[in-house]
């Protein structure tokens, strides 16, 4: 089907538009602006009008979601989560804002354009010419070119430009950041990751008064900064919580509380030990540098841990940290079959992640009671050493 009927072909208006755009092509690059009347002139015009009233069309069908997804993937792979991120945010933005209008063609001229520009970074040959780059400050220098022009087809290499505002800026940003904070963010993170074995650190302790971890008041340390450190150490107070019923439980009681408790606690146990080999491994990243806001490392993928990654990484943890402390809250003054029955309760849940993880902890907290009542059924002998079958 064509862009354009044989009708619209006809319409002057529609004439006009492309002789306007013809001219603005053929007298970009510091070229003189040619007359409508010149051959070379007359002969695109022509094209074009020949070009857009044929029955060309893409070689792919029109899925939208299809292309999204290509973009997205081709800006996460090119190490651009960000970007990927804020273009998915802008696509439901503009899906929920603009549903009538055709963004899959949209999605694929600027798709297709981008490409072309990254095709013409590497190669200056090209069927259409380049618009020149216009700066916002006269006195920046241009780049570095040969004799035969710019470098890189026309297009601003701005990760190597020594002095565009882009670069600026962000350098500029990052010394009011470290001038508003006491404290690095490097050392917010060993912090927090101390935090998270219930340990205090250097700036992030336990306080007491407001049973939890958190910066002093005193410490200059901008507010969203502060807002992350203290969502995140709630992990350690969850932390301090299940530890504390487990240490509680297996050494000072551990003759009373029966076989069932005491499988409990091997499966908190248990799920501690495998939330201890993430923070080895989270704390041997938190080594490494986190480059500053304006630096070229910055918003590549590289081993650095930030507020942000650890945030990231210890999203799941605090899940399963929180469903432990709940457990234990709810199972504090339960034994036997009934600590059994309160986590089978909780188990019933909506969430997959959840019915894993109670389901995991069911098994091994339900050990006992069987092999108890399979030595009954089996040998005869009921073995209830703590009456479990009483609760």
């Amino acid at each position: 089907m064509p862009y354009f009927s044989p009708a619209d072909m006809e319409d002057p208006a529609t004439v006009d538009l492309v002789k306007e755009l013809v001219l603005r092509l053929l007298s970009s690059g510091g070229r003189p602006t040619p007359t409508v009347s010149d051959p070379s002139c007359a002969a695109a015009v022509r094209y074009a009008l020949r070009l857009l009233s044929s029955s060309m069309s893409p070689s792919l069908l029109p899925d939208e979601l299809s292309l999204v997804e290509s973009i997205k993937r081709r800006l996460a792979v090119s190490g651009r989560s960000p970007a990927a991120l804020a273009f998915a945010d802008l696509h439901s933005k503009l899906s929920a804002r603009a549903p009538q209008l055709n963004r899959w063609a949209l999605l694929y001229l600027l798709n297709y354009l981008s490409l072309d520009r990254r095709r013409a970074s590497k190669s200056a040959s090209g069927c259409l010419p380049f618009l020149p780059l216009q700066y916002a400050h006269s006195s920046r220098p241009s780049l570095a070119s040969g004799p035969g022009g710019p470098a890189g087809g026309g297009v601003l290499l701005v990760a190597k430009d020594p002095e565009n505002i882009r670069e600026i800026a962000l350098r500029e940003y990052a010394d009011l950041v470290m001038e508003d904070n006491e404290v690095t963010e490097s050392a917010l993170v060993r912090d927090v990751i101390y935090a998270s074995q219930g340990i205090d650190g250097r700036y992030i302790r336990f306080d007491r008064s407001t049973d939890g971890y958190d910066l002093p008041q005193s410490l200059k340390v901008v507010r969203p900064t502060r807002t992350i450190v203290r969502c995140l150490c709630e992990l350690g107070w969850l932390f301090r919580k299940v530890r504390g019923y487990i240490s509680e439980n297996t050494l000072d009681r551990q003759l009373e509380v029966g076989t069932v408790c005491q499988a409990f606690c091997s499966a908190l146990q248990e799920e501690l030990s495998d939330y201890y080999k993430l923070l080895a491994v989270l704390e041997s990243q938190s080594s490494n540098p986190i480059p500053s806001a304006g630096s070229d490392y910055g918003g590549g993928t590289g081993n650095y841990l930030s507020l942000r990654r650890l945030a990231v990484w210890l999203a799941e943890p605090t899940v399963r940290m929180r469903l432990m402390a709940v457990l234990v809250d709810g199972c504090r003054e339960l034994k036997g079959g009934a600590m059994a029955g309160a986590i089978h309760g909780h188990a019933q849940h909506g969430d997959l992640l959840v019915q894993e993880f109670m389901a995991r902890l069911l098994r091994r907290v339900c050990s006992p009671l069987f092999e108890m009542v399979r030595t009954w059924v089996l040998e005869g002998e009921l073995e209830d050493v703590f009456l479990s079958s009483l609760y």
